[in-house]
């Protein structure tokens, strides 16, 4: 045996010791060994079936089926370029195309040459307002463009070595501070440079006296402005800055802040670095920065919300547990502890709340099921899966709110009986997995889980599972499968995960919002919660809201608010002053929504009404430049490679529709076309096993109802919104100024560099990335 097989031999022994030897374990025991070895290697799956009771085919049926894993050698760093819905309508397969690009990658090649980068395409990485993001590593960049791929991995190694290192944040002991600053730090807010931020805070105020309270706070949902900081000083006034660089703190701090001693004002940095700065005339001060909650913008980004899932957002740190129980955490555990687990079930059916993962199931009939069940053991699941592109609801309230998750967990395991719970989340959202699990070892300590929980004989835990990469898992009975260490394959149902759930015994399984929600209902009271909303959906519900609007970000609104009111009063309207094209509703399970339906409610029953769901709340803003035939095609192009393949209706349905799609994309459809897309797009619907399939049709349904006219402009042999790429054709008129801007960004050198001369474009050389129109000052580079 080698040297490097040994090597590899002990740290798989290391790894299966910590993760179990049985099939149980078999998708923890291979990422383990992904994470160290960045793939997963011949000798280490030999190994495991040598050691473990987990057989070549649980290895192999597994290690194939989940996209995370990786069967060849990659780069020592991982590019995932994100292709979710915000990413591709702005632009990410032009990022991702730049990347290949850059590195000289042809055809199906991931890995550089030298053997430092591996590329490649994720669904989603849950930060859609910076669209289009980049992940490398650990490290996510936002607002990403073609001609910044050089400058995203210049950066980068410019923090390797340094990247995970964990910022110190001072504890409320009782101290008395001259203030505090509020940093937020959700997943957009780090994207964006906030632990910078924070880093600049800290070195501005050392050695000056000033004495300050620095706070990591969860999501405020204003993603669009981040990295927010939020300024209170001693008389408890508020100033909330906004896009802040590490550049602008010192002037912030001198707002509002006075060193106590003159000497510590001359050794301040804040007082040193303002006097520099106020003689330089490209200063525009830090109102610039400055949000007042007063402001038109932001009181109707705010006022439109009604926060009970993000009860108390931008103000409580995620892990202080002592901060959650002042705002009135666990308030509601305590109370179910002392009620009967009927009534608990009683007050939750009531209250009208649904689940919030898409379906909408009534939420308490579900704990009712669950409760009739006999068994020595029940089981419990928050789905966090969060797969659909486009929404990142589940990982806001996983990093911002993990103690209200799991109080909400708790109420419904004492409810239910249940002995056993897992959280499953999605494995691009590590930020969500280490709060979580800080979250519960917090909670354990304060016997809030485990044995005898707060004296009340009540026992129950919770672990973490996290996902392999396979939107399909989202689907309860394809989750239960994962966990149990199989392929992510849909069951038929009955039995139902109620009766028969995970390892045979009943489960409860709800979404992370759905677990949000429940506290607030026991706190204030069904009929408090049930008075919010429609008849028939009640409460508020968590968006994402992004794509092509002005203002997106985390949102939550009561039921029953207009597609008009979010888009133009939270929004803001869509960006660059173009026009509301459609609206795309919950994910590739919903539908596109047009402008002549502005007005729909958000409701259960109005989406199903006019084709799209709930999903689990994403909405993705369309505009006038973008192509509803290719959106179309992209949400076949996901679900066609997220099916599982078990049932021939989605595996062939979508595969064919997605064919049709490709075909008229690319200028060679034909009317008939049109009439077998909506005909295998009925039966995909009607014959899929689970909710995966059936609606996969649902974006091809909607843009066929609401934009046949798109349609038959491309069978003509033209794509309106200019985004077809086989269609079109690049070209620049005689406005140009010859100012060589489009020759400088084109990267194949299809545009000659002759500066004051007017530019042509070779069409032979032209790969038609889009780089030379939006740079052009008198737009002159023009789309056929």
């Amino acid at each position: 045996m080698t040297t490097e097989n040994q090597h590899i031999n002990t740290v798989v022994d290391e790894i299966v010791k910590q993760k179990g030897h049985t099939k149980k374990s078999v998708i923890p025991i291979l990422q383990a060994i992904q994470d160290e070895f960045n793939y997963l290697p011949e000798e280490a799956l030999r190994h495991i079936c040598e050691t473990t009771e987990i057989t070549p085919g649980n290895i192999t049926g597994v290690a194939s089926f989940y996209s995370q894993f990786r069967m060849v050698p990659a780069g020592r760093h991982m590019i995932k370029v994100c292709v979710g819905t915000a990413c591709h309508v702005k632009g990410a397969m032009q990022v991702y195309d730049a990347f290949k690009r850059h590195f000289k990658l042809s055809g199906t090649e991931e890995t550089d040459p030298s053997g430092t980068y591996t590329l490649e395409k994720v669904s989603c990485l849950g930060c859609c307002t910076l669209a289009p993001v980049v992940q490398v590593d650990d490290v996510t960049y936002g607002h990403v463009t073609s001609d910044k791929i050089e400058s995203v991995l210049k950066d980068f190694e410019s923090q390797v070595g340094k990247v995970g290192k964990k910022s110190k944040f001072r504890n409320a002991d009782g101290t008395e501070f001259q203030g505090e600053i509020r940093i937020g730090l959700g997943s957009c807010c780090v994207a964006s440079g906030s632990q910078d931020v924070q880093k600049e805070i800290e070195r501005t105020i050392a050695g000056t006296g000033i004495n300050l309270h620095l706070k990591n706070v969860g999501c405020v949902g204003m993603c669009h402005q981040v990295p927010l900081v939020e300024v209170i000083d001693e008389n408890k006034h508020s100033k909330l800055y906004a896009k802040v660089k590490p550049n602008e703190v010192a002037d912030i701090i001198s707002t509002h802040f006075k060193p106590k001693h003159f000497l510590d004002r001359l050794k301040s940095k804040a007082y040193n670095f303002l006097e520099k700065v106020q003689s330089d005339e490209s200063w525009e001060g830090v109102d610039r920065y400055m949000i007042d909650v007063r402001d038109e913008m932001v009181s109707s980004f705010l006022d439109r919300q009604l926060p009970v899932a993000t009860e108390h957002r931008g103000v409580i740190n995620p892990l202080d547990m002592d901060e959650y129980r002042s705002f009135g955490g666990f308030e509601a555990l305590r109370t179910v502890l002392k009620m009967d687990r009927h009534e608990v079930i009683r007050t939750v059916k009531e209250s009208g709340l649904r689940g919030r993962g898409g379906a909408g199931f009534l939420t308490g009939l579900k704990w009712e099921l669950v409760e009739k069940e006999k068994g020595e053991k029940k089981y419990l699941i928050c789905n966090g899966d969060e797969g659909d592109p486009g929404a990142f609801m589940d990982r806001m309230l996983l990093e911002s709110y993990p103690y209200r998750v799991i109080e909400g967990m708790l109420i419904a395991a004492f409810a239910v009986q249940a002995t056993d719970g897992y959280f499953y989340i999605r494995a691009e959202y590590p930020l969500a997995v280490i709060r979580i699990r800080q979250a519960l070892i917090n909670c354990r300590e304060q016997n809030l889980l485990g044995e005898n929980i707060l004296d009340s004989n009540f026992n129950f835990d919770i672990q973490i599972y996290e996902g392999a990469g396979a939107f399909v898992c989202g689907e309860e009975t394809a989750l239960m499968a994962s966990i149990e260490g199989n392929r992510g394959f849909p069951t038929i149902r009955p039995p139902f995960p109620a009766q028969k759930g995970l390892w045979g015994y009943p489960t409860l399984i709800n979404n992370t919002e759905t677990f949000a929600q429940v506290s607030y209902i026991i706190r204030n009271g069904n009929d408090h919660f049930s008075a919010i909303g429609t008849e028939h959906s009640k409460g508020t519900k968590v968006f994402s809201l992004a794509g092509k609007v002005n203002r997106g970000g985390l949102i939550e609104v009561p039921m029953g608010i207009t597609i008009r009111q979010i888009v133009e009063e939270i929004g803001g309207g869509v960006q660059n002053g173009k026009k509301f094209k459609a609206v795309q509703v919950g994910g590739p399970s919903g539908g596109c929504i047009p402008a002549s339906l502005y007005d729909t409610p958000i409701d259960y029953q109005s989406l199903i009404e006019v084709g799209a769901m709930m999903g689990s709340g994403g909405l993705v803003v369309l505009d006038e430049d973008d192509c509803m035939v290719d959106i179309a095609r992209y949400f076949l192009s996901f679900t066609q490679n997220e099916s599982c393949g078990k049932c021939t209706f989605c595996r062939v349905g979508t595969k064919r529709m997605l064919d049709i799609l490709n075909k008229i994309t690319s200028g060679k459809g034909t009317k008939k076309d049109l009439d077998e897309l909506k005909y295998l797009a009925d039966w995909t619907k009607k014959g899929s096993l689970c909710n995966l399939g059936k609606s996969a049709p649902n974006p091809v349904l909607t843009t066929l109802q609401y934009f046949h006219d798109e349609y038959e402009a491309h069978i003509e042999g033209r794509c309106p919104a200019g985004k077809c790429t086989e269609m079109i054709t690049y070209s620049i008129t005689d406005d140009c100024i010859g100012c060589t801007k489009c020759a400088q960004k084109c990267p194949v050198d299809a545009i000659k560099f002759e500066p004051h001369k007017k530019h042509t474009i070779n069409t032979e050389l032209c790969i038609k990335c889009d780089a030379c129109r939006p740079v052009c000052p008198v737009d002159a580079v023009i789309v056929r």
